[in-house]
């Protein structure tokens, strides 16, 4: 989350969720203490709660350390940051996925039991930042190969996270990815972050909608109670589209169902071919005949070959299939042949894919959480 105000923020929207138990390995969490830190900056800070940046006092390393807000999550601080705990280091596989940040503990001041902070790598600068500092006609679209490998990155990140430790994050946007610099001083690394809202397939539906509007799959803004991590895929097809476009978020909503239609105007309205399921809902049996609605797919008029090479577009319009039933999963996404060149890329240590970006782009020492 960045401490700056996302100009869009009026049109975005965090869903509550209701945290119920389940769905995480019952295991303790080994709480060290805030004594191990020397606070260095203050990185962000907002309804969330903070972030510092901090250097540990034995090893020399850099981290960022977020402590909630006391009204968090309706008061219930503690939990929802030992529940946020628990799903980062389940993602991040003990550093098994290299595109998750990294978990190194969580912490409190010696004379308190329940100021909980939590204790992350400190990475560099969100997506979202990053893109935005790049706008404008002096700065042409991300060049296939550098969409391809940031791609890669995700989709691998997703892979280990959906497969693996069956974790769904739930609220994947730029803001919530950060861009790392790679071994070799001259590439970066994408990774993801804020597994504040995730949730795990192992816990029994209904689940209830939770994300930021403009990256929420249609299921969930209809309100499907059995959704799984398909919704995910749904989220990175967004940031793909945001990839290739400069920034420029794909389906720009106020409200569900006004994201909705902004989902459908470009993709069609789903029929019983496409999605049988759709037609049982309140918003095509209410909603739709008040409507004008789009019935033809246009997504490829948004992205000609000039922007996206026709492997490219079949991955996009992979992710951006409003049925989860049809939409790409993590692992055969990865197997499309778009990504049969990304090894050719120039790579860092670590098998981690380069994304060069403009000289002027370079990192800075900083974490956006």
């Amino acid at each position: 989350m960045a401490a700056s105000v996302d100009p869009a923020a009026a049109a975005v929207r965090t869903h509550a969720t209701t945290t119920r138990p389940g769905g995480l390995k019952r295991k303790r969490t080994a709480v060290g203490s805030t004594e191990q830190y020397e606070e260095i900056s203050r990185l962000g800070e907002g309804a969330f709660g903070s972030v510092i940046k901090a250097r540990h006092r034995a090893t020399g390393e850099i981290v960022a350390i977020k402590r909630p807000g006391t009204v968090a999550n309706g008061g219930h601080a503690v939990e929802a940051l030992l529940r946020e705990a628990r799903f980062l280091e389940e993602a991040y596989c003990g550093g098994a996925n290299p595109f998750v940040a990294g978990f190194r503990g969580v912490v409190r001041p010696p004379a308190s039991l329940t100021d909980l902070r939590l204790v992350m790598e400190c990475v560099g600068p969100s997506l979202h930042d990053a893109l935005r500092r790049r706008p404008g006609p002096r700065y042409p679209p991300l060049p296939g190969p550098t969409v391809r490998a940031a791609m890669w990155q995700l989709l691998t990140a997703a892979k280990k996270m959906h497969g693996d430790a069956r974790i769904v994050h739930r609220d994947i946007k730029p803001q919530n990815i950060l861009v790392g610099a790679g071994d070799d001083g001259h590439s970066v690394v994408l990774k993801l972050c804020d597994f504040g809202l995730a949730m795990s397939t192992d816990e029994p539906p209904p689940y209830e909608p939770a994300g930021t509007l403009w990256y929420m799959a249609p299921e969930m803004l209809l309100e499907k109670e059995d959704y799984d991590t398909q919704v995910d895929m749904w989220s990175l097809g967004c940031v793909m589209a945001e990839l290739i476009d400069n920034g420029r978020p794909m389906f720009q909503g106020f409200y569900d169902q006004g994201q909705l239609c902004c989902i459908f105007d470009v993709l069609g309205v789903p029929d019983d071919n496409t999605w049988p399921w759709f037609s049982s809902t309140t918003f095509a049996a209410v909603v739709m005949p008040e409507i004008d609605v789009q019935r033809e797919n246009r997504l490829r008029e948004l992205f000609p070959e000039s922007k996206l090479s026709k492997e490219g577009f079949e991955v996009l319009s992979g992710l951006l299939t409003c049925n989860p039933e049809k939409r790409l999963t993590a692992a055969d996404a990865l197997k499309h042949p778009w990504f049969a060149n990304v090894s050719a890329l120039e790579l860092p240590k670590k098998a981690e894919v380069a994304l060069p970006l403009h000289k002027k782009q370079r990192l800075h020492a900083v974490c956006v959480v």
